[in-house]
């Protein structure tokens, strides 16, 4: 028996308070939110079945819902759509992934206003994309070019993205030179000790690269983003960039901390040098192309991933379907096709199954049904967690 309350605070210890009560917060807002802060939560709960336990091993991002895709520019300088968070990645069998979007899926029905049957067939155009693609057996992508519907209304609305606007949103000007703006919302200042060291790990990796003036530190604040790693160490970093202050650009630090899927899981983990080692690893051989500056760092004791900020960088503005099902179906199509796109890529590699094993396994019948059934029991299990957690922070059990 899983005592919910006592679950997510053991899962938190330790966190910054003052980000985790926004973390706790945005929970308390609705199911979906709560399905976000509490990945280590729905991999506990998941129902005891041959489909989950049975497929084929695949590498998984391992928190895959609606908000886990998006727009990024790679290190090649062109826009893709992929999966986006691989915080929890993990060896799993391949319908943990698929479990967790479906669920996603009906838990975001109300804030969609969707009723069950058009949930259902969002669920299914997923599955049947997904199944398609496994079974051709090549990994595909989704660029600018490529892309269609509301996906492609997405990326065709980031030409225009300057980066002086961008950095105009995340920071204060005063004649050539920019720091962050400590808005209470994206940044929270830093102490002197958080400052100096940020400065010297970005310091020692300069040295390594072609421009070291590149790097050059001007300012450094705690960041808010996300929902599920509020309150673990993370930074947003101003650097030099190509010269100030429309050159300059923004680095992203974020800490890695162990997936929440590992000890639910039966199936044995590479041994990884570090938690980050592992993120940017499997985020590498998932995803077509990787972000920019993406790189596993040390920072005492802890692991950090690094990668660049961007103004290329957002979600489909999925609550924006206009009454027409069709665009989100065009949306879960494309995330059905990723999916499978990143388990083909990642195929063969340390203990993850073949291309022609997932070629086979696509060819099964049963399961994709079995698996849909699964989903609404477990979201199911996930609204009446959320009531639990509800009921217990109005009693103030959160309170921090």
């Amino acid at each position: 028996m899983i005592d919910v309350v006592e679950s997510i605070r053991s899962y938190n210890a330790k966190r910054d308070p003052e980000r985790l009560a926004r973390k706790y917060s945005a929970m308390r807002h609705d199911p979906f939110s709560f399905l976000r802060g509490t990945c280590h939560l729905f991999y506990a709960r998941l129902p005891d079945s041959k489909v989950l336990a049975k497929a084929p091993p695949t590498w998984v991002c391992g928190d895959l819902h609606l908000e886990n895709m998006g727009s990024y520019k790679g290190d090649n300088r062109l826009v893709y759509f992929d999966l986006n968070d691989f915080d929890e990645a993990a060896l799993a069998p391949c319908t943990w992934e698929l479990i967790r979007l479906l669920s996603s899926v009906h838990i975001a029905a109300d804030s969609l206003q969707l009723n069950a049957e058009q949930a259902d067939r969002l669920c299914g155009q997923f599955m049947t994309s997904y199944v398609a693609a496994l079974r051709v057996g090549k990994a595909r992508w989704i660029e600018r070019d490529t892309a269609t519907g509301m996906v492609g209304d997405l990326l065709g609305s980031l030409r225009g993205r300057l980066r002086p606007h961008f950095l105009d949103s995340r920071t204060e000007r005063k004649g050539k030179q920019r720091k962050l703006r400590l808005d209470g919302k994206r940044a929270l200042p830093v102490t002197d000790k958080q400052r100096e060291k940020v400065t010297a790990l970005i310091k020692r990796i300069s040295k390594k690269e072609d421009d070291p003036k590149f790097y050059r530190v001007l300012d450094v604040a705690r960041r808010i983003a996300g929902t599920g790693s509020l309150g673990t160490d993370r930074y947003t970093i101003l650097v030099e960039g190509k010269g100030s202050p429309d050159g300059n650009y923004l680095l992203d630090l974020k800490q890695a901390v162990p997936s929440s899927l590992v000890p639910h899981l039966s199936i044995a983990q590479p041994k990884w040098d570090s938690e980050a080692e592992r993120v940017v690893s499997v985020q590498r051989r998932m995803q077509a192309i990787s972000p920019a500056f993406f790189r596993a760092v040390n920072m005492g004791r802890k692991s950090y991933i690094l990668r660049g900020l961007q103004p290329t960088q957002d979600r489909v503005a999925l609550t924006e379907w206009d009454g027409k099902l069709e665009r989100l179906e065009g949306v879960l199509d494309a995330m059905g096709k990723l999916t499978a796109w990143s388990q083909l890529r990642s195929s063969g590699r340390q203990g993850s199954a073949t291309t022609d094993e997932l070629i086979a396994f696509s060819e099964k019948r049963r399961w994709p049904a079995q698996l849909r059934t699964l989903a609404k029991e477990a979201t199911k299990q996930v609204r009446r967690d959320w009531k639990t957690y509800a009921k217990a922070y109005d009693q103030g059990a959160f309170k921090l």
